[in-house]
């Protein structure tokens, strides 16, 4: 079964939190069309910011937008500006009142979205993609994974036929729980067409049960671009 389904969704109410936090109601289908908007703006504005996480929490009065970034400097730009821009806009989007926290993640080689995507991002580059894999790989190892493996499927170095290619170091019990896997699915977009790139990333094992709530899970954020705190982990043993 581990093999078979997303790590993320697998864990989710066990050692894993929802990305979107409400309850829907009778307008559930616009509260979640909205947030797909949300997201996909959000993406597409700050490709430059490490952007590995987007946690959305609805309240009656307004939305908290929850960014985890490895650089949220991009983010908050010169004095706040950048941030108190991002919420204006935001606000037009949705026509409802956005309150902004940006919490840092200090060890970007742990997380498997910045991974991917510095991986596609080299590969768009006309890096060899078994130098990047290789090099993110050691990267993840060297600041305290218990395991990571990559997979990379298309027209790997723009071969006729198409093929998959798995790397791994170390382990990835999928099968475990309480074993905390992170997951990310990332496309490179190269002139001979879409290269799939997912990841698998085993930081070590979580006991206890785990405070699933967003403010919970990564800390008291910086608000409307004050300074960045690191986003709460739970403590795991190794």
């Amino acid at each position: 079964m581990g093999q078979k389904t997303n790590p993320i969704g697998l864990r989710l109410g066990i050692i894993k939190g929802w990305d979107s936090y409400w309850y829907g109601g009778k307008n559930f289908s616009e509260k979640l069309v909205e947030d797909d908007m949300i997201r996909k703006y959000l993406n597409a504005r700050l490709t430059k910011a490490g952007v590995s996480k987007i946690v959305i929490e609805r309240t009656l009065k307004f939305i908290t937008i929850t960014i985890l970034t490895a650089r949220p400097g991009i983010i908050i730009g010169k004095g706040g500006q950048e941030v108190a821009k991002l919420k204006e806009e935001l606000k037009k989007l949705t026509n409802k009142e956005v309150q902004i926290d940006i919490s840092e993640i200090r060890r970007p080689e742990l997380d498997a979205s910045i991974v991917g995507n510095t991986i596609a991002r080299q590969i768009e580059g006309r890096i060899s993609f078994r130098r990047a894999i290789k090099t993110a790989i050691a990267s993840s190892m060297r600041l305290g994974a218990e395991g990571i493996k990559v997979q990379i499927s298309g027209r790997l170095g723009g071969a006729e036929m198409a093929r998959s290619e798995i790397y791994k170091e170390g382990r990835i019990p999928l099968h475990t729980l309480r074993a905390d896997i992170d997951y990310a699915l990332v496309e490179a977009h190269t002139t001979y067409g879409r290269i799939g790139i997912k990841v698998w990333i085993f930081k070590g094992e979580i006991y206890g049960r785990p405070d699933l709530v967003p403010s919970a899970q990564f800390g008291k954020s910086n608000k409307h671009g004050g300074s960045p705190k690191s986003g709460g982990r739970q403590r795991r043993r190794r």
